[in-house]
């Protein structure tokens, strides 16, 4: 199954097309701000900032942007500093600079925080965590938060990847969910909201705080994201299109350590491999060697960032159903192991073995390829974490607002 754009419109109404129609009562009498990036649009494409800030008796006094900016465009990890919105002339505070929290003094002048933002259904996709840190700011600070819903790109059914440990909580992985999470952010502000621990406050603040979601009206949960109807907007500069929203998920937590590189700076981003020393074919052979339910693998010529031309190995999802999205990541481990001719994980730096991790989210994952390299049995982990994330599945039923 390849993912792309459908053409039909949609008739999806998402958060912010949901308070529009009920004529934004919700914010009535209040200041609002906007915490929302250049994929925040309503089913129009229309920006929710230009939505909001035209709006009758909606007073939008401050916009507040995640990691890649309030347009989008800033490459990922780079800081952000405060400025001020081009179009509207209201302040836009950088949650992605000097501070990634929102301090006191960023909230003075709202009563309520909107929150648009749209996810891609990943756990170590950085957007959750700037809501969980934005929910924490509001509600010790006595303001309200509005979460406007938006689809999960990979829909509402599917999880797959390990658990995150405790101990690897952290900005690439804020809520102890499976990697591919299986949640509109709506439902997990709903799960953080409900849920002791979720959120860094005490638990009288959590329970004072001021939660609503506007969820969704016509999507389901088995609703990729071809058929809403709706447009892709890029949510970073790596995820242009669906077919890369796909592959953040498969490739990379595999190009994390060794040699793998999966396409960034090409047409093919996380969908094209190359491995430094190894041939097309032997990397396209060793791949399909796997057996990996759900893909399939093709040489593929693609030019790279510098503009040279070369040859790797696309990955083509031919099932979505018999996919589990992360499988092949822990795969392009065990080669990286079995192409250095070494284990590359026992020489690996404390800040890269601890960046690893965050990411993966399982230590006893990181004992077993750092020991055991080329020889992990990955089949037996990945029947392991699909048990636990079933089970996981379970236990976020009573948050769904989409059966």
């Amino acid at each position: 199954m390849a993912i792309s754009s459908a053409g039909a419109a949609s008739k999806i109404l998402m958060g912010i097309d949901v308070l529009e129609k009920n004529r934004f009562s919700i914010l009535q009498g209040k200041r609002v701000g906007l915490l929302t990036h250049k994929a925040g649009v309503n089913r129009n494409g229309v920006s929710s900032i230009d939505v909001l800030h035209k709006a009758p008796q909606v007073h939008l006094r401050a916009l507040y942007g995640p990691e890649h900016g309030i347009d989008g465009v800033a490459e990922a990890e780079v800081k952000i500093k405060n400025g001020t919105h081009r179009r509207t002339g209201l302040p836009v505070y950088s949650l992605y600079g000097e501070y990634r929290k929102p301090a006191p003094s960023m909230l003075q002048g709202i009563d309520v925080m909107v929150v648009d933002l749209q996810d891609v259904g990943v756990r170590s996709y950085t957007y959750v965590a700037c809501m969980k840190l934005t929910m924490e700011a509001c509600f010790e600070n006595g303001k309200e938060v509005i979460v406007l819903d938006r689809p999960n790109p990979l829909g509402g059914i599917k999880v797959d990847g390990p658990m995150l440990e405790k101990v690897w909580e952290s900005y690439v992985g804020p809520f102890p969910t499976p990697y591919v999470h299986g949640l509109t952010i709506g439902e997990i502000a709903r799960m953080a909201k409900a849920t002791p621990g979720w959120l860094d406050v005490v638990d009288s603040v959590r329970q004072r705080g001021r939660l609503t979601v506007i969820p969704m009206q016509g999507w389901k949960r088995n609703m990729l994201w071809p058929s809403t109807g709706l447009k892709w907007i890029a949510t970073s500069p790596n995820i242009p299109d669906l077919s890369a929203v796909l592959g953040y998920p498969m490739t990379g937590l595999g190009a994390q350590v060794g040699g793998f590189r999966h396409g960034i700076g090409s047409k093919y981003p996380f969908r094209m491999l190359t491995f430094p020393g190894v041939s097309p074919q032997r990397l396209q052979q060793r791949l399909t060697q796997m057996r990996i339910p759900g893909l399939r693998f093709q040489q593929k010529a693609f030019i790279k960032s510098n503009g040279q031309r070369e040859v790797g190995v696309y990955t083509t999802v031919t099932d979505f159903d018999s996919l589990r999205p992360t499988e092949l990541s822990f795969y392009m481990m065990k080669l990286t192991a079995e192409f250095n001719g070494s284990n590359p994980f026992q020489n690996v730096n404390f800040s890269t073995e601890r960046l690893f991790n965050k990411h993966v989210g399982s230590t006893a994952w990181w004992k077993a390829i750092s020991t055991e390299g080329s020889r992990v049995n990955v089949a037996g982990w990945v029947a392991l974490w699909e048990k636990q994330a079933l089970a996981y599945r379970e236990t976020t039923k009573r948050y769904w607002l989409y059966k």
